[in-house]
């Protein structure tokens, strides 16, 4: 592979891992929005806090199911550029049925702990791809 291909390979694998970081931000506001709800929730404002916790988890999920398919395009790309091929992100689902069929405190603790979990998650991820862009921004630099 020549230097000029090098590098396209390299900055192709750069946007993908920025595209992925935005997915994964946005999926964090989403669940610290829900967060937020679920805590009011919690507090006895079942009809707002419960409408707009599951607005906000059905709007993460669709920016982790985004991410989920980002993460593949990017790994595409580092397969393309390096050896970096051990990366991969556990991006559970939402377990929203328990909130939805058993409203109650417990089921409201149940769904704010998962929601903690993929805030973990989504953070995990998020470090994990800055380290892979740290590498390719090196090798980026050494390429040029």
């Amino acid at each position: 592979m020549d230097r000029e291909q090098e590098l396209r390979e390299i900055r192709e694998a750069i946007n993908a891992g920025n595209l992925t970081l935005q997915y994964l931000n946005r999926a964090r506001e989403e669940l610290n929005a829900a967060s937020n709800f679920g805590i009011a929730d919690m507090l006895g404002f079942d009809f707002i806090g419960g409408i707009g916790k599951h607005m906000k988890l059905s709007n993460a999920q669709k920016e982790m199911e985004a991410a989920k398919r980002q993460v593949m395009c990017f790994q595409k790309e580092l397969r393309d550029v390096s050896d970096i091929l051990n990366f991969q992100v556990d991006i559970g689902g939402f377990l929203t049925f328990a909130d939805f069929f058993f409203d109650g405190i417990l089921a409201d603790v149940f769904v704010q702990s998962k929601i903690n979990d993929a805030k973990k998650q989504v953070d995990n991820a998020v470090y994990h791809i800055h380290q892979i862009m740290t590498d390719l921004y090196r090798m980026e630099a050494n390429v040029r």
